[in-house]
């Protein structure tokens, strides 16, 4: 049996282009929302509880289902663990045979690659940290933008959750949530108060 997800990230898109193009094939059954890749996907989820030995998931496009490569992998893992497939419509993907299984082993090889660089930064990091002198003693209300590299590259590369990097670096969650909001606030620049926007703009104008 075909079965359908499709899905935009917002509510103000609209599914016709992936629903039309299912129907096209004879998928009869399909599940959608309006929803981010990020947040939860409760159709995606009854997709995957409808799937029996032998039934083929049908998508658009795979960025349609995966937020990233591993989250790819975990679906397509669990997909093939319940004996059905999955097929995109636009891309060179179906699991039901030995090329699609080839490209799944193929992105599982990439994702590796992906962690082992990803951890090769990180400890790189750490060794430029210590030859800088940067120290993680203590629990620091300030980690610093070198600190902080070092704790998102580690934290990307997966298996460690925010508590248990604070825990071995000597600071806390909290204290790593704090550099990272002061990164992304400097990253977006000076915010001026709504009153001060005529004068801002007139001395630009005068300038």
């Amino acid at each position: 049996m075909l079965i359908g997800y499709a899905r935009v990230s917002s509510k103000d898109q609209e599914t016709h282009l992936q629903l039309d193009a299912m129907r096209k094939i004879g998928v009869e059954l399909i599940y959608q929302e309006k929803a981010s890749s990020v947040g939860k996907r409760p159709e995606l989820q009854r997709a995957l509880v409808e799937l029996v030995p032998g039934d083929v998931l049908v998508v658009y496009k795979m960025d349609r289902i995966a937020r990233s490569l591993k989250d790819l992998l975990l679906i397509l893992e669990r997909i093939t663990g319940l004996g059905a497939s999955i097929r995109s419509l636009t891309e060179p993907l179906d699991t039901s045979g030995p090329l699609g299984m080839f490209m799944v082993q193929i992105l599982g090889a990439v994702a590796q690659l992906e962690r082992s660089m990803i951890r090769e930064r990180a400890i790189a990091g750490q060794v430029a940290a210590r030859e800088r002198g940067i120290t993680w003693g203590g629990k620091p209300l300030v980690i610093t933008e070198e600190q902080l590299d070092v704790i998102v590259a580690e934290y990307a590369a997966g298996g460690c959750t925010w508590n248990a990097l604070a825990a071995k670096y000597g600071t806390t969650a909290k204290s790593i949530y704090r550099a990272m909001a002061r990164r992304k606030k400097r990253a977006a620049g000076p915010v001026f108060p709504p009153v001060l926007g005529p004068y801002l703009s007139s001395f630009k104008s005068s300038g």
